[in-house]
Formats: C-alpha cells, structure tokens, sequence
C-alpha cells in the first residue's frame, strides 16, 4: 500500500503510535479535532474545513505569530480507514493553484499491540522544492505534528 518513493522528490517518516488507528483517522478527518494537532504548537490551526471525498476541500488557516497563512487543498484519495491523499496543487473545483507545494499521503495500519503504524508522506513537484521543505524543517515539523496528534488521540481515550 506505501507507493514507491523517489527519493529525489518525496520525504517520508513512519512512526508506531500507541493509540488505535480508527481514533488516528477520526482526528484525520473530522474538522473539530484538527485544529488539536495539525500544526506545531506554539502556533495554532485557526480555521478548518473538510470535505471528506475525492475532490472536496481540505481548507486550512493556520495563525504563526499572528500572521493567517492559508493553506487551501482537495484530497486526491481517501481510503477510509487506511490512506488519506492531499494536495495543494488544486483548489475545490480542480482549479490549479498559482505556486503549488506539495503532495501528502498519510497511511494508517494497525499494529499487533493495538496501535496505529503512521507513515507520512510528502511528495514534492522537484528536488528543489524537496531540498526546501527538508530545509524548513520538514522531519521537527511534521514529526511534532505526529506527537502532537499521538499526545491529542491519547487524551480522547481517558
């Protein structure tokens, strides 16, 4: 199920969580948990919009030091359950975005003790834009993320 991964143009991490996947791909999927996790704290996701389906929106707005920075995607691939595929290359409407950045797969499977095995993968349009994200920080970030959203699907099990 993980695609093949070039590695000119695509960074990707797995991770074991102890949380179960089902509650992984709730906080994937509904709005209200993402703003939870989706971004490293300190800055925060300050709004969210989901359209569950091939096609429809995956809208972010996330506040880094107070500056709104809009992320505005459509998922190109949802497997419920197991794989959510997402883009900023197109808007809802399959309109083309002026500077598009990246690709994201994320992959969810169980493990043998109950938990999720997570991969992440971000697929870039060249190994310029690779080298880039990798520079910004793509591993702390997205690693933090993970954390973060292990740490939140924790605490709704309590």
């Amino acid at each position: 199920m993980t695609p093949d991964l070039d590695p000119t143009t695509d960074l990707s991490f797995t991770r074991t969580l102890a949380v179960p996947r089902q509650l992984i791909w709730e906080c994937w999927t509904d709005p209200k948990h993402i703003p939870n996790f989706f971004v490293p704290a300190p800055h925060k996701v300050a709004a969210v919009e989901v359209d569950l389906r091939v096609g429809g929106r995956f809208n972010t707005t996330f506040d880094v030091e107070g500056n709104l920075m809009e992320n505005n995607g459509v998922y190109l691939e949802v497997v419920p359950g197991e794989k959510l595929v997402f883009t900023d290359t197109y808007t809802e409407g399959w309109k083309p975005a002026p500077e598009p950045f990246m690709t994201a797969i994320l992959i969810f499977a169980d493990t043998k003790d109950g938990g999720t095995s997570y991969t992440a993968i971000a697929r870039h349009r060249s190994p310029e834009k690779r080298k880039a994200h990798e520079d910004m920080g793509f591993y702390e970030g997205w690693g933090t993320v993970v954390t973060q959203l292990e740490t939140y699907a924790k605490g709704l099990l309590s």
